[in-house]
């Protein structure tokens, strides 16, 4: 197995999204724009309900898909479609916002530990005006596998160790691993060889092909057809691969589309009430 190694080695970003909420951002700032077809990486998280309390009130989406993996708290999603839902720690939510969509996410609490990733996915041009939908999915409904003893995974979307993911129809054929070490130990994980890939520190401290990747930290991993991960007991990290479009990226807040010419139809139907 030619194993990937890190490219790119990324320390978060303290930055200020929604109505006031502290993030600290991974990709989507002037150290890495995007990994196509990834096009932000948030972790939010605080026990200060003043960091967070004051949400995400009611934004709009069109070109993307946006992933919510909460790990601790409540959050409360609801859409100009009239769906609502809360989401709880270990849930996750994939929406794909396709042609359009107005959605706020709002804190079910106003004290105590609040944290979670939000991640943007890309949508090819062929499925950017697709019809918006959602997959809620509670933690208790995540399949999870012991590959090695010691170490387990979530299998959020993707297949690994013969576990299909609870995510499934996603056009990016995405892997997203939760991997967890209650012992120390090596892990060897199968990625497609075209696929972009990322590693998220969450607890401790993660040897990625030799490399250590401290907490919060993000590493880009290069081209290959695997990875070998070690690590400590209590160690949690995030994997994520998806297949990348290569295809010209237009951006403006909330939208992401292939031109400006589709930016600017995007603003006109959502000023117009067309989505």
């Amino acid at each position: 197995m030619a194993y990937r190694t890190v490219f790119k080695h990324i320390r978060p970003r303290p930055v200020s999204d929604g109505a006031g909420v502290r993030i600290k951002r991974l990709i989507g700032t002037p150290d890495l724009d995007h990994v196509d077809p990834f096009l932000l990486v948030d972790e939010f998280g605080s026990e200060d309900g003043a960091d967070y309390i004051k949400g995400f009130p009611s934004h709009p989406h069109r070109g993307i898909e946006t992933v919510t993996y909460m790990l601790a708290g409540h959050m409360q999603h609801q859409d100009n479609q009239g769906r609502s839902g809360d989401l709880g720690p270990g849930d996750v939510q994939w929406m794909t916002a396709g042609r359009g969509i107005i959605h706020s996410e709002m804190p079910q609490q106003e004290n105590g530990l609040m944290r979670g990733f939000q991640i943007w996915v890309n949508l090819p041009a062929k499925d950017k005006m697709c019809a918006p939908r959602y997959q809620d999915i509670k933690s208790d409904d995540i399949p999870v596998t012991e590959p090695v003893p010691g170490i387990k995974a979530q299998v959020i979307a993707g297949q690994f160790n013969g576990i299909v993911g609870a995510v499934t129809g996603i056009v990016a054929k995405p892997l997203y691993l939760d991997i967890s070490w209650e012992a120390k130990g090596a892990l060897e994980i199968a990625l497609p060889h075209d696929h972009s890939a990322l590693c998220i520190v969450c607890e401790g401290s993660l040897l990625v092909a030799g490399d250590r990747v401290p907490k919060g930290d993000l590493a880009v991993l290069s081209v290959g057809d695997g990875v070998h991960l070690e690590a400590e007991a209590g160690t949690q990290a995030l994997l994520l691969a998806a297949q990348p479009w290569h295809e010209p990226i237009a951006r403006h807040g909330p939208f992401v589309m292939n031109s400006r010419a589709e930016l600017v139809q995007a603003v006109q139907d959502y000023q117009a009430g067309r989505f």
